[in-house]
């Protein structure tokens, strides 16, 4: 039986193998998948077919002990450690399942390296009194992502320490999303594309295995994407287009020929195949609008796609203040919520654009405001009488000045007692109770587009906090 420990982790990463064997194992080789501090990736060979797992832990911390899923039936088996911390020492043990008898092989040694140079030093909390910090939210992880090149995806603890990342070179990740299926997907661009927009779609697991890979110009993926990117019930991928109409604007002082961009939805399966679209340009009219000829290369400009508790789509447009409400199937909008919008709203609901607009666990419409007109940034949550076209604030969050923020942004429930808020501009985000009170800062070398809080319970076994 052989023992492969491979160039990259002697050389480079520093990991190294003390010994080999174990019942029935041939070969053992190990690797760092992108080169990434905080996964080895063990590839087994046995003799006969069984299924393997692995344990393994910290040499430091034997109590805390991590456990593989069991790989499928067969005779190579390629299994992933997660839950690693850099520059540590750790032990590892092979367990064979083979007809319902177990066996453990001997324990092996690996050591971790430490994080890139090009990562080091990104993050820094503030959090002057840890007790009044949910416990939900220390057991949990906040996500967010590098848009520049090298774009890179970070998973960072309540301490600000990085505790899973994942790094693609020559693009960036413009928008970052974990979904459902407990995966993460992305919008890719390259610096050619500007801010939220890009060119590629990435769907990768917590193992760090790319789940989907598509690339604009192949297949029906035609169109620039731009800010926002989720999965459907179908896991078909839902994401906003640029769109391009070439009209007459003579009338409002254009060409005969004028070029208008705006936005609308495409859903493409797996494959790349739409499945179906929509534009802004069915529901509006340009030349309608008194500031076409300032808007022209930007019209609308969509910035959050969504799903309302119905399944219909609910998209927040920057530039007129509205969140609309978009039947999925026929395109109708069902109704426009905000400034000029069908609904009443409260004076302090009144708001000059939204961004990272969702329907929230207590069945609230949540959106991070920019506050513009003010140069003050909050939180809005709404309940929304849908039948008589009402609306009633729930929650008014008003962030500090020093974390106002124009542009980009989000805002997420944690529980129903503690808030995420991403200042974008400021490399800030922010902690806070439903009142505004400052519980927890995460500032950031890197400027976020949105921040997003994930349950601890939806990463694990991958991720733990321990």
């Amino acid at each position: 039986m052989k023992c492969i420990p491979l160039p990259f982790l002697i050389l480079i990463a520093g990991m190294f193998l003390i010994g080999c064997g174990g019942s029935g194992i041939e070969t053992i080789s190990l690797s760092a998948p992108g080169r990434n501090s905080l996964k080895v990736r063990i590839d087994v060979k046995t003799t006969r077919q069984n299924s393997l797992r692995i344990h393994y832990w910290s040499k430091s911390d034997s109590l805390n002990k991590y456990t593989t899923p069991s790989s499928p039936e067969g005779t190579e088996h390629p299994l992933v450690l997660t839950n690693l911390r850099p520059t540590s020492q750790y032990r590892y043990q092979i367990i064979s399942s083979d007809g319902g008898k177990e066996t453990s092989s001997k324990v092996y040694d690996f050591k971790t390296p430490g994080y890139p140079v090009w990562i080091q030093d990104f993050f820094r909390v503030i959090a002057p009194d840890s007790a009044l910090v949910p416990q939900t939210f220390k057991d949990g992880f906040v996500l967010i992502a590098r848009r520049e090149t090298p774009g890179i995806i970070f998973m960072l603890d309540s301490k600000g320490e990085i505790r899973w990342y994942h790094q693609v070179n020559g693009t960036g990740f413009k928008t970052t999303h974990f979904t459902r299926n407990k995966t993460i997907l992305s919008i890719l661009g390259t610096e050619e594309y500007p801010t939220s927009y890009g060119n590629e779609i990435l769907e990768v697991s917590l193992t760090g295995d790319t789940l989907l890979h598509l690339k604009k110009g192949e297949g029906d993926f035609k169109e620039t994407i731009h800010h926002e990117i989720i999965l459907n019930p179908k896991s078909e991928v839902v994401t906003l287009s640029v769109q391009t109409k070439i009209m007459d604007l003579t009338s409002v002082g254009g060409t005969a020929k004028d070029t208008v961009k705006s936005d609308g939805i495409i859903v493409l399966d797996r494959k790349g195949k739409k499945v179906w679209s929509w534009s802004v340009f069915d529901m509006l009219d340009p030349l309608k609008d008194p500031k076409i000829m300032q808007e022209k290369k930007d019209w609308m400009h969509a910035n959050s796609v969504n799903f309302d508790t119905d399944g219909n789509y609910l998209v927040s447009f920057y530039n007129n203040g509205q969140v609309w409400k978009i039947d999925a199937k026929t395109g109708q909008v069902l109704w426009k919520f905000g400034k000029n919008g069908d609904f009443a709203i409260p004076q302090k609901g009144i708001f000059d654009q939204g961004h990272a607009v969702h329907k929230n666990a207590e069945g609230d419409l949540m959106l991070f405001d920019n506050g513009t007109s003010r140069e003050q940034t909050r939180t809005l949550t709404f309940k929304l009488d849908e039948k008589n076209k009402t609306a009633t604030v729930t929650r008014q969050i008003i962030l500090p000045k020093e974390v106002y923020t124009a542009r980009m942004g989000s805002a997420y429930l944690v529980t129903s007692d503690a808030i995420l808020h991403c200042s974008s501009k400021t490399n800030t985000i922010v902690l806070t109770n439903p009142e505004g009170r400052f519980l927890w800062m995460l500032k950031s070398r890197i400027m976020p587009y949105r921040a997003e809080f994930i349950p601890g319970s939806l990463v694990a076994p991958y991720l733990v906090n321990k």
